[in-house]
Formats: C-alpha cells, sequence, structure tokens
C-alpha cells in the first residue's frame, strides 16, 4: 500500500538562481476581494531545490513540496516549463 500523501505543486516564475543547487520561485495567484470583489494579485517567494542548476531568472517552472531540505527550502524543481527569452 501507497499511503503517501498527495504534494502540492505549484507554477511559477524564477527570480532568484544566485545560490547554489537553489531557486527563487515567484508563485502569483489572484484572489477576490471581499469587501470590493476585485481581483488583486497575491505572490508568493518559494525557495526551492535545483539539483543540476539547470534553471535561468525568467524561466517558468513547476516546483512540488517535499520534506525540509534546509531552512527555507521545503520545494523542489520538477520540470522547467519554459524557457526565458
Amino acid at each position: 500500500m501507497d499511503s503517501r500523501k498527495v504534494r502540492k505543486e505549484r507554477i511559477g516564475i524564477v527570480s532568484s538562481n544566485k545560490m547554489e543547487k537553489s531557486i527563487v520561485v515567484v508563485v502569483e495567484r489572484k484572489v477576490k476581494h471581499p469587501l470590493y470583489e476585485k481581483f488583486v494579485k497575491k505572490s508568493n517567494k518559494l525557495v526551492a531545490h535545483d539539483g543540476e542548476n539547470t534553471c535561468n531568472e525568467g524561466d517558468k517552472v513547476r516546483i512540488m513540496e517535499t520534506r525540509p531540505l534546509s531552512k527555507n527550502k521545503k520545494w523542489r524543481l520538477v520540470e522547467i516549463l519554459e524557457r526565458a527569452k
């Protein structure tokens, strides 16, 4: 029996790759304002593990939740969806 939980996946854009084997991914989402009902952009910065240092700034990537790899790094790179132009 496979008892592992389904892991969260997010799609975002790489904003920094200056660290060794790590990238910072900005994930944007649109949330409806409770009173004014206008859609507002909210963003999160997530630190992800990039073992081969393949990502560059501006790449669109898919990341997946994983066990804590360091103090801030709890995500890992799954695939690069689109390269920066």
